[in-house]
């Protein structure tokens, strides 16, 4: 069924292809909604009018207060969490406003989070804050300057409420824009049921909705199964390319799409080091930034087991069919990052050892990881090391690698390595200013990530780690 609103023609496919995934909820009401930040470019891509989406009806609609007619839903989902499984997530604090065929023709889910209690809330409040929103609208758009497949946000509304966290902070709601809110969680609370039907209706519309050239296939389960590995041993591969630590890789927030989703603890590396942890919760390190590539395999693997029933009726042969799908998940990430890597330094095809040695190297100098590859392609990477002496051996080595036109090899190296990253100070700088109401730091940062190659001139400030003699950055899940 589709509505049309006076900004947007809402469809609900999702919930009417899979009835027993969602529950009809409404959105709490917001005493005095303020639009905080608005993404113009978003806006466009879904085809809204802005100034419409800027009147006190456009902000409502962006807190949940829907037109008559207009259906808002919260999804069922369940999911490990960090190893643990829990049966029955769900958005506890989040409301599926519908879905918009955008200006490209895409099918996008328009989605709140932080609008109040649902049946999937367990003993949290349902609401959210306005330094978590916030960050997940700005490291949305940084990863989508960095190219990374990701949701982005429409839109964060002060509701005008004091919620209490560690402190009463003011409340807010994120309009969040996806390609879909499938997850493997989606698939694990659709096996769970033991309803082989719904398992059946979810599967057809994930491959109607993201993986219809697998709808023709000879095992078509099979292959929307391989399509979701492939997309993400590609993203998993463009995270750790650009130091991107997601901080709580939880089945539930694996998409099947191949999009980045849930932005609380995470973080971009500054010093490169595998065992980099930001998360506050992450006690044991599951999720640190050089175990992501081993997480999505196992999260793959659970979605693996969901769909079982679907691949082929002898447990055997289903079980035999996936594990050969999945065992493809490492040769395709290493594929990916390979040739990431290489871009990076600026050769011409991939060269095992010589990336080794020169992560090995920085490691061990704590030199920083976006910072090196900018400094490379200038010539000035030496700099960087407290004992340049094993640095010089390593350029040696590369320079035997490196193609003749060396003016080419570093515009190359330039369009894939960046010199503008959320660094960790910078957003913890802004998000505590917007929370006191100056909204003018997050703003000047959003407009540094959003365009992170190009070197632009008075943004040094942006270029660089926090300062030496600081306390180790953790960041929060923001519930």
């Amino acid at each position: 069924m589709t509505v049309a609103t006076s900004l947007f023609r809402f469809e609900d496919s999702y919930a009417r292809a899979v009835p027993g995934l969602s529950v009809p909820w409404t959105a709490d009401s917001a005493p005095a909604p303020e639009l905080l930040v608005l993404n113009e470019e978003l806006a466009v891509e879904l085809g809204v009018d802005l100034a419409a989406l800027r009147e006190p009806s456009g902000v409502a609609l962006l807190v949940g207060q829907v037109p008559e007619g207009v259906t808002t839903v919260a999804q069922a989902y369940a999911g490990h969490q960090f190893g643990m499984y829990s049966p029955r997530l769900g958005d506890g604090r989040a409301l599926l406003l519908g879905e918009v065929i955008d200006t490209q023709g895409r099918r996008r889910d328009l989605h709140l989070k932080g609008s109040g209690r649902t049946r999937f809330a367990r003993s949290a409040d349902g609401k959210a804050v306005v330094g978590p929103m916030l960050r997940e609208y700005l490291i949305g758009e940084a990863m989508h300057g960095l190219g990374i497949p990701t949701t982005r946000a429409l839109a964060v509304v002060a509701t005008g409420e004091r919620v209490l966290r560690e402190r009463a902070l003011p409340g807010a709601v994120l309009t969040r824009v996806a390609a879909s809110h499938l997850r493997v969680g989606t698939f694990q609370y659709a096996a769970a049921s033991g309803d082989r039907d719904l398992l059946r209706a979810l599967a057809d519309y994930a491959i109607a909705r993201h993986y219809p050239e697998a709808a023709d296939g000879q095992n078509r389960y099979l292959d929307l199964y391989r399509r979701v590995v492939g997309a993400q041993a590609s993203l998993v591969a463009r995270w750790m390319l650009v130091g991107f630590v997601h901080g709580v890789m939880n089945t539930d927030n694996t998409t099947i799409s191949g999009e980045t989703i849930d932005y609380g603890p995470c973080a971009f590396i500054d010093a490169f080091d595998p065992a980099a942890v930001f998360s506050s919760i992450d006690d044991h390190g599951r999720y640190a930034y050089g175990n992501q590539p081993e997480v999505l395999q196992w999260n793959l693997a659970r979605l693996a087991e969901t769909l079982l029933p679907l691949f082929d009726d002898n447990s055997e042969v289903a079980v035999e069919v996936a594990t050969e799908v999945l065992s493809g998940f490492a040769d395709a990430y290493k594929r990916h990052w390979a040739e990431g890597m290489a871009a990076k330094l600026g050769l011409a095809a991939q060269d095992r050892e010589l990336v080794e040695d020169i992560l090995k190297l920085m490691r061990l100098q704590k030199v920083d990881f976006t910072q090196f590859f900018r400094a490379l392609s200038a010539g000035t990477a030496r700099t960087l090391f407290t004992e340049p002496e094993p640095f010089d051996a390593w350029s040696a080595r590369r320079e035997v690698l490196l193609p003749a036109d060396r003016v080419a090899v570093a515009a190359a190296m330039d369009r894939v390595n960046p010199v503008y990253i959320p660094r960790n100070h910078r957003v913890e700088e802004a998000l505590a200013k917007a929370t006191d109401g100056e909204m003018g730091p997050f703003h000047r940062l959003v407009d540094v990530v959003s365009c992170p190659f190009g070197e632009r001139p008075g943004l040094e400030d942006y270029t660089g780690p926090a300062p030496m003699g600081c306390a180790p950055y953790i960041t929060y899940c923001g519930t």
